[in-house]
């Protein structure tokens, strides 16, 4: 019965936008010059009514399961013409789980990108981000590795970090094996995957250790201060909330000592002179948009080649919600400029 109404929920996506606003059951929702797009603020009233917003009251096992559980209301197919492997890396006391995603008319050698998925290094797994990791490999005409790093409260910074790094390097080292350019292997993700994503590449500037080719870098947590302006403008009602952001700090970082140590927070960084050309992405209704716009700002000032695509009336997590009129339009332009610098 839950996925029958799935199913028939994002059907009514398709519908003009005067009528998803009407069942929104409120006037468009305006917050200064910026206008929610009606399908996210319907969505928003489905997620609500279905319970599928984040409760980050539950311990994280339960929200996990619950996050999960929830994503066929708002999560896309996994595109056509994917073949999907699975590798399994071997470290020192783990074994990391990496699934490739590869169009199946893939030639012989080929580009990547290892994608590190959010959920706050406490939800998400590769599962709840396929539909859009497969659409990366589709669009871009490139391998896509989606890495499988280890959660807190259990594993708490850096081992999200250390398990991200791992996957790197294992991908790198092996790249011939995998049909992959061992030069064209970069790096990327959303929100909490994003931080990873930037984070890696400023440990690699602190290990003088070769870039990735370049970081696709959406809605990226940049700064875990949580003093931007932006986290009190849309402190609720939007998704992602100010009270869920000051729980996944907690349960990522064991001393908020470390919230300014640039592998935490990569806008402390002290200089980004050198990373890796980036694409970054924000959303205007999202708590996390100052820090995104802030981090796309440093990466200029360096002289990083930058591409910053603000999407000033969607929320976070658009890029899981693709049965909203627009997103799909919205996610090929991020590739289109990924693709410039790939």
């Amino acid at each position: 019965m839950f996925f029958m109404r799935a199913f028939l929920t994002k059907l009514l996506f398709k519908l003009p936008k005067g009528i998803l606003l009407k069942w929104s059951g409120k006037e468009q929702i305006q917050k200064g010059y910026r206008k929610l797009d009606p399908g996210f603020q319907y969505l928003l009233k489905v997620m609500n009514d279905s319970g599928a917003s984040l409760d980050t009251s539950k311990p994280a096992a339960d929200l996990r399961k619950e996050f999960e559980e929830g994503r066929s209301l708002i999560s896309a197919s996994l595109p056509s013409g994917i073949k999907i492997t699975d590798h399994y890396i071997k470290t020192n006391d783990h074994e990391i789980k990496v699934r490739e995603y590869s169009p199946e008319t893939i030639g012989n050698i080929y580009p990547a990108l290892v994608y590190f998925h959010g959920g706050g290094w406490v939800i998400g797994s590769i599962d709840s981000h396929e539909a859009f990791t497969g659409f990366l490999a589709k669009e871009l005409k490139a391998k896509v590795f989606s890495v499988d790093y280890r959660l807190a409260p259990e594993h708490p910074f850096p081992i999200p970090l250390a398990d991200c790094e791992a996957a790197y390097n294992w991908i790198k080292d092996n790249a011939l094996d995998l049909g992959i350019n061992p030069n064209r292997v970069s790096v990327g993700g959303d929100s909490a995957g994003g931080n990873l994503a930037a984070a890696l590449c400023v440990k690699c500037q602190q290990e003088d250790l070769a870039m990735p080719k370049a970081q696709l870098l959406i809605y990226p947590v940049t700064d875990l201060t949580l003093e931007n302006p932006s986290i009190d403008e849309m402190a609720d009602g939007f998704f992602l909330t100010k009270d869920s952001m000051h729980f996944f700090r907690e349960q990522y970082l064991e001393s908020e000592d470390l919230i300014k140590d640039p592998l935490v927070s990569p806008l402390f960084a002290e200089d980004l002179t050198g990373h890796p050309p980036a694409v970054v992405v924000t959303a205007g209704f999202d708590p996390l948009r100052d820090e995104g716009d802030k981090y796309a700002q440093a990466l200029r000032q360096a002289n990083v080649e930058i591409y910053h695509r603000p999407h000033d009336s969607y929320i976070h997590g658009f890029v899981n919600m693709m049965m909203v009129n627009g997103v799909d339009y919205a996610l090929k332009r991020i590739c289109d400029d990924f693709k410039k610098i790939f």
